[in-house]
């Protein structure tokens, strides 16, 4: 087998130079009795992401539309919602026209992915759409164009607290340089057990959008959880 001759350094210089790393502290490790101040306690990151799940598409059950409207009254900050639902075609929309900045569906559930992504646009949010660990990213690379964020689960969806999948590594390479040679400004973000110990492994990859529970909310002090996983990613790409 011959080495990659970009190498990690290669995909970490794909990033845009002046794209920053954003931090999306997911709410599922959030207290759910005290939604409104757990929001206000991660106001410094750059959205709260939201996990919907419909305990068909995953096991689990969260929350949905008329919870995610709520939130979106109070929220300090954009929402970011990932849908680990079945039936997407028909939910996604509702929740860009409820305001989530961002609305992700995933690959596996949706009919129509392209149809969808320009519905979840036309009606305000931005379209990504999410891959499970053991589904390729290449059958997307032609459709880069349809999406503002691709992403990359490093866990198998459903549940938070689960350790980063490093098998996820050279996928999370492919994705970057998929969109490097796109040329489309497009986002890829990693959700699932990201911390202090996994970012900069995620972001020497390419991910430049990092979900994190529990290493946020599990913290004293999220706001100095958030810069520090901040400085963590962005420093990765430094080097």
């Amino acid at each position: 087998m011959t080495s990659d001759p970009r190498g990690v350094a290669g995909y970490c210089r794909a990033v845009p130079q002046d794209r920053e790393p954003r931090i999306n502290p997911s709410i599922l490790s959030a207290d759910f009795a005290n939604l409104q101040a757990e929001l206000d306690r991660i106001s410094t990151a750059d959205a709260a992401h939201v996990d919907v799940m419909d305990g068909h598409f995953v096991p689990n059950l969260t929350l949905g539309l008329p919870i995610v409207e709520a939130l979106q009254r109070v929220s300090p900050i954009p929402l970011d919602c990932h849908l680990m639902i079945d039936d997407p075609d028909r939910w996604a929309p509702a929740y860009a026209e409820a305001g989530a900045a961002g609305v992700t569906f995933h690959a596996e559930a949706a009919t129509a992915p392209v149809k969808l992504a320009r519905e979840i646009r036309k009606a305000g949010g931005r379209a990504g759409i999410a891959l499970r660990p053991a589904t390729p990213v290449e059958p997307y690379v032609d459709l880069l164009g349809e999406f503002d964020m691709v992403l990359v689960m490093t866990v198998e969806p459903g549940f938070g607290g689960q350790g980063f999948l490093d098998v996820t590594l050279p996928k999370i390479r492919r994705a970057r340089a998929a969109i490097g040679d796109s040329g489309f400004d497009v986002r890829l973000q990693v959700d699932g057990g990201v911390s202090a110990s996994t970012i900069e492994r995620a972001a020497e990859a390419g991910a430049d959008v990092f979900v994190a529970g529990s290493a946020v909310y599990g913290a004293d002090d999220a706001a100095a959880a958030i810069g520090e996983l901040r400085h963590l990613a962005a420093a990765a790409c430094r080097h």
